[in-house]
């Protein structure tokens, strides 16, 4: 996260001090921050429902190669970038509005030893900085929810991705009731930055630009019940030194337990899905 042009969406993610924040909760976790292992950091860096598995789950899903250069929108402190780089031996470029998260992936990115295959450009998603069929794969992961103009960010991805290449995505979408959402959620404080739609809307939408579905999958229940272990986890003891509240500072408990709300009360769905760019 995030993806959009709007200045308020990338003061949302900033946190002041947060790249010595992880590297101390890592020295706190047993790491050392010197010499870390990729995995070292999903605690923090995958920042999205389902983690790890996730991000693992969609990369053999869209069948991402070792030959694939691969464009994260939204990548964030680059989690996903680093999990693909280390598990295919692929090219990663993380694109994200939020100049801060690009300082501390690229920072985190060569204490992994991994900066080689990953690299950081601040930009926006809607005017994106590459050359037309720049890659292979485009991916998405939590990333088009603050993004108001989901046609621009469609197009853009369609640009830049060649002929015959894949968009690759795990997205959360409105529910069927389109009912109003309980605030805060990881991705906003309130609705001014929030911008879901329904799945039969963006999977139309995404057609309609010029990609040819070849999985849709509805992730939701599993989704559900992953947050629900994890506040079960979180009610049962102190929250450990490594984890996503340091992204998301005092409204981290807050956000979960509303993200998982809404989820329960469906409000809003997760997808994953691939397309063929034609």
């Amino acid at each position: 996260m995030p993806a959009s042009n709007d200045q308020p969406v990338s003061a949302h993610y900033t946190r002041p001090g947060l790249g010595e924040a992880i590297l101390q909760a890592l020295r706190e976790a047993g790491r050392d921050p010197a010499r870390l292992a990729w995995d070292d950091l999903a605690p923090v860096d995958q920042f999205h429902t389902r983690g790890r598995e996730a991000t693992l789950e969609l990369a053999s899903l869209a069948g991402v190669r070792e030959d694939d250069r691969v464009l994260d929108v939204g990548g964030g402190i680059g989690g996903p970038a680093r999990t693909l780089a280390a598990t295919v031996g692929c090219r990663v470029t993380v694109l994200d509005l939020t100049e801060a998260y690009c300082r501390i992936g690229e920072m985190l990115t060569r204490r992994t030893g991994l900066d080689g295959l990953v690299r950081f450009r601040t930009g926006d998603a809607l005017a994106m900085p590459f050359d037309d069929a720049s890659f292979d794969v485009a991916w998405t992961q939590h990333s088009s929810m603050n993004v108001a103009g989901k046609p621009r960010l469609y197009e853009e991805i369609h640009r830049v991705v060649r002929g015959g290449g894949r968009l690759a995505m795990h997205e959360i979408v409105a529910g069927p009731g389109r009912q109003p959402l309980h605030f805060p959620v990881p991705w906003a404080f309130d609705p001014s930055i929030s911008f879901l739609l329904p799945a039969a809307e963006l999977r139309s939408l995404v057609a309609e630009v010029g990609f040819r579905e070849l999985e849709w999958r509805d992730v939701t229940a599993t989704t559900g019940d992953w947050l629900r272990q994890r506040a079960a986890a979180t009610a049962a003891g102190a929250a450990p030194p490594l984890g996503l509240h340091l992204l998301l500072g005092a409204d981290f408990a807050a956000s979960f337990r509303n993200l998982a709300r809404n989820v329960e009360e469906g409000r809003v769905e997760v997808i994953e899905a691939v397309f063929e760019r034609v």
